[in-house]
């Protein structure tokens, strides 16, 4: 029998269709990302890049363990052959170590930019954020021309902001390259309620107490009024970034905007109105003693972000949302309840609460 070379086996992908690669293809956006990309007719194969590699086997897909870091894989032989690069790979903790998350999220994406033109990738799209922009009004909903400078106390912010900076050069350097930056609001499904929970909440909170008739009351909050989307309707907004002829930057967010009277519905509680200074000052104290991953930086950042206008998403991408942003909150919900998740080590399900008890006492004796 003969052997097939790397050639000819991406002649035959090409052939069948497209060939995209996607960067982070186990967490919440990259298991939906790929799951479109699999399902889709005109994609012929999908290479999917992770650090741990994940039993889940969709269809068309190949996997790759690799860590895009300084110091990791050659991006530039994974990425040669690829009709286009999705990058999602994102490094949310430790907040105690922001140094740490910028060397992945920052110079790994870097390297991601620049293996792309040197393989003569034509297409990248690259998975920014709502996250990105300057504080902005909660009254009505700005385009993409809204500022981009983040808020910048918080590191995911800071470096959402920082990467729309690279990509402004690297679109006047690298012309040939049809360059796609997503702003998605807050995304949300029902198979990453573990994972947001871990990265979020952190591993003690117990999930099954989230729903109608525990929760007495939500905090109503100066400037708690934020979007959100379902993943799966992200994916189909990347779907189409990778198909259609087009360039630059798209908000996503689904209908209505939450605040504190929307999340009280869900748990059928009443709403109270509080100042944001004790709830912060409660945080950042949980945070300080490492009872809570989220810093009180984000928190800040959370209370200023934008309402965003999605007509550009809507009319050039051919893209509406199949869910609310009620339902896809409410789905995460559900999850959070019955520890949902995948077959991927990011979106990995909850262990039992005993477990999770005992593993952060060791690493409290470890630390």
């Amino acid at each position: 029998m003969s052997r097939r070379t790397h050639t000819q086996d991406l002649s035959a992908a090409k052939a069948a269709g497209s060939r995209v690669v996607v960067v982070g293809a186990t967490g919440n956006v990259g298991s939906s990302v790929v799951r479109a990309l699999s399902e889709d007719p005109a994609v012929g194969s999908v290479l999917g890049l992770a650090r741990r590699l994940p039993g889940w086997r969709p269809a068309k897909t190949q996997w790759q363990a690799v860590d895009i870091a300084p110091g990791g894989a050659d991006l530039v032989a994974l990425f040669t052959g690829a009709d286009a690069v999705v990058h999602l790979a994102w490094q949310f903790q430790p907040t105690h170590h922001p140094a740490e998350t910028w060397r992945t999220n920052v110079l790994g994406s870097l390297r991601v930019f620049e293996a792309v033109a040197a393989a003569g990738v034509p297409v990248l799209v690259h998975a920014s954020s709502v996250g990105a922009y300057s504080p902005g009004p909660k009254d009505h909903r700005v385009d993409e021309t809204w500022p981009t400078h983040g808020w910048p106390q918080a590191a995911y912010t800071r470096e959402k902001a920082y990467l729309e900076r690279v990509l402004d050069a690297y679109e006047g350097k690298h012309p040939e390259v049809r360059v796609v930056r997503m702003r998605p609001a807050f995304l949300f499904k029902q198979a990453s309620a573990s994972e947001q929970r871990r990265i979020f909440a952190g591993r003690l909170l117990p999930g099954r107490l989230v729903r109608p008739g525990l929760v007495p009351a939500v905090p109503d909050l100066p400037g708690l009024r934020f979007q959100a989307l379902h993943t799966d309707d992200a994916a189909t907004a990347y779907l189409a970034a990778v198909a259609l002829p087009v360039r630059g930057a798209f908000n996503l967010a689904a209908e209505p905007p939450l605040d504190a009277d929307v999340l009280a519905s869900l748990f059928e509680a009443r709403s109270l109105s509080m100042p944001s200074g004790p709830v912060r000052a409660a945080l950042a104290a949980a945070w300080r003693l490492h009872l809570v991953p989220a810093s009180p930086d984000l928190f800040d950042a959370v209370l200023r972000l934008p309402l965003m206008d999605s007509s550009r998403a809507r009319e050039e991408l051919s893209w509406e949302p199949l869910h609310t942003s009620v339902e896809a909150v409410g789905e995460f919900l559900a999850g959070l309840r019955s520890g949902a998740g995948m077959d991927t080590v990011p979106l990995a399900p909850d262990q039992p609460l005993s477990r999770r008890l005992r593993d952060a006492a060791d690493r409290a004796v470890r630390a």
